[in-house]
């Protein structure tokens, strides 16, 4: 019951190949393209050097830029905020500058292949993420309707949260073929993929997790499906879901993405910063020494994009915040895709008029995290009267919903996640200041450790995100509803553009809201390689034969087209 995946499927260490989250909609193997001696393409030598706009420093924009570079061309990379988008690390003022709370993304699935292949390369170290019930959690607190349960283990539960985990395995088996589309992505098989996986999205493209929930028997009690919604497992509580398409959570527990979680060591922020400033071994026409730094002045990344157009031999004109004007034969957009319908003015001939579509119809979800810093691990220590550890990782319905213990070992300043929060329980904090939020959820949780001064811990002031009042994000991450696959068909297969009308070119969208695996740093990946692969198609490069791109393998692993008449 430490995940959301029945444990009759294999794991890692099972002597299977490792899960990886390519598919199911796009069946194709990133982290081997990544891996092949004979690189990503080439480019003409004519066109080395040749500039490529590249908007968004986040972790898109700059394994895009990063690859692009490496193939020659010189990408020039716009950022309204800092490098990192939502990888952001902060510290706490006045406290050890090596504790730090993750802003965004903190917890990283072993499925994301293309992802490790980058945090192997700029040297970065991962350690277990202490989700609940996860192995490396020492205990578990689970609060629902006033009810306590403590857990070291999902053994020591009630019944009732094992009957939830079952009825979930059985609804995932009987409506989704969970353990076939598990073993073959596992084991590559891409016909069978696609077989399974057309059959689901003909089915299930206009239904709501909740509502696929209710059509299974094994949920069929309203009690089990709130249990279910408001603590879930693996990740926490599933309920702010329920609105969202239920082909949305397949892709999740399908690629096990909610399940056996790592964090970067010092933060995930140092990823993309450690790209802006990597020397390649192998680049071709810079000489070596080149970083995406150095091809910048200043070492520092062109500020805001505040209009975007087409002009004379279709191409691309951006205007920054400083007034700067220039024109380039091809851009790659990562920015969140509704700064193109708010923030930046755009001409309607960027994208094909079904592509505004999607973009106008992207949903996303609302996230906020709370964290405070405390002078040292005390949730290691041990009640005297019950032998309990005095505070555990937590899930409850009350404000916090979910709080995590963060700390570097028993010695030392630590950190709590106060809170972690999406949709509605993220906009109930939004008018909050941080200390009015911290002092919400200090009340919570003292209600559920009521001898316990957690106050007395903490050494500074919060910090606090809500992802939904950030400028330049407006949301954590997309999550389509019911009925929206065809417009996440359109902006993720935008990168292969042979079919567009040649005034519809040149233009590359990218990020994980683009992506299948939205709310997740594979996917920003992966569709920055796609981007790269676009660009490179677009300058007349291609790919070495023995190691073919996401676009030349298109045809035969295209997401499935549902009908739109």
């Amino acid at each position: 019951m430490t995940s959301t995946v029945p444990t009759a499927v294999p794991h890692p260490g099972d002597g299977l190949p490792p899960v990886t989250m390519f598919g199911p909609d796009f069946p194709y193997a990133y982290d081997d393209y990544l891996a092949h001696p004979a690189g990503l393409g080439q480019v003409p030598a004519t066109e080395h050097g040749t500039e490529v706009a590249v908007i968004g420093g986040g972790l898109s924009g700059l394994v895009a830029a990063y690859e692009l570079m490496k193939m020659g061309l010189r990408p020039v990379v716009y950022e309204a905020d800092q490098l990192g988008g939502r990888l952001r690390t902060v510290g706490f003022d006045g406290c050890d500058p090596e504790l730090t709370a993750e802003l965004g993304a903190m917890r990283f699935p072993p499925s994301s292949t293309a992802l490790r292949h980058y945090i192997d390369l700029v040297g970065l170290e991962t350690e277990p993420f202490p989700n609940p019930l996860a192995p490396c959690t020492p205990s578990t607190v689970v609060d629902l309707k006033g009810e306590t349960h403590y857990a070291e283990s999902a053994d020591d539960l009630p019944e009732v949260y094992r009957r939830v985990a079952d009825a979930w395995a059985r609804c995932l088996e009987e409506g989704a073929d969970f353990s076939g589309m598990n073993r073959a992505i596992r084991e590559r098989d891409v016909p069978r993929i696609r077989e399974i996986w057309a059959r689901l999205v003909e089915k299930l493209d206009n239904q709501t997790f909740y509502g696929f929930l209710c059509d299974s028997p094994a949920f069929s009690s309203f009690r089990d499906r709130e249990i279910f919604g408001q603590v879930g497992f693996g990740t926490g509580g599933w309920d702010t879901d329920f609105p969202n398409s239920i082909l949305e959570i397949l892709r999740v527990v399908y690629t096990e993405a909610d399940d056996h979680h790592r964090g970067i060591v010092g933060g995930s922020q140092q990823l993309p910063l450690r790209l802006w400033t990597r020397e390649p071994e192998k680049i071709v026409h810079w000489p070596y020494g080149t970083s995406l730094s150095s091809l910048h002045p200043a070492g520092e990344p062109r500020p805001a994009v505040t209009r975007l157009h087409r002009t004379a031999g279709n191409r691309i004109t951006v205007t920054d915040a400083n007034g700067d004007i220039r024109t380039y034969r091809a851009a790659v957009f990562t920015a969140q895709s509704w700064m193109l319908l708010s923030k930046i003015q755009c001409d309607d001939a960027l994208l094909p008029i079904d592509h505004w579509t999607a973009v106008e119809r992207t949903h996303y979800m609302e996230s906020s995290k709370l964290f405070v810093p405390v002078d040292r691990p005390f949730w290691r220590d041990k009640d005297p009267r019950t032998g309990r550890d005095l505070m555990s990782m937590t899930l409850t319905d009350r404000m916090t919903r979910g709080t995590y213990l963060l700390d570097n070992g028993p010695d030392g300043q630590a950190a709590i996640c106060l809170s972690y929060t999406w949709c509605d329980d993220s906009l109930k904090w939004l008018p909050l200041s941080a200390n009015e939020r911290m002092e919400v959820m200090l009340k919570s949780l003292g209600e559920i450790y009521p001898d316990l001064d957690i106050r007395s811990h903490v050494i500074g002031n919060p910090v606090t995100v809500s992802w939904e009042n950030e400028p330049y994000f407006m949301g954590a991450f997309k999550a389509n509803l019911p009925g929206h696959y065809r417009y996440q068909r359109r902006l993720f297969t935008h990168f292969v553009q042979d079919r567009l009308p040649e005034d519809r070119r040149g233009l590359f969208l990218a990020g994980d809201d683009i992506s299948w695996t939205a709310g997740w740093a594979e996917g920003a990946v992966q569709t920055a390689l796609n981007a790269v692969w676009g660009v490179m198609r677009h300058l007349g490069g291609a790919t070495d034969p023995a190691n073919p791109g996401p676009g030349d393998v298109f045809d035969e692993i295209a997401p499935v087209e549902l009908p739109e008449d």
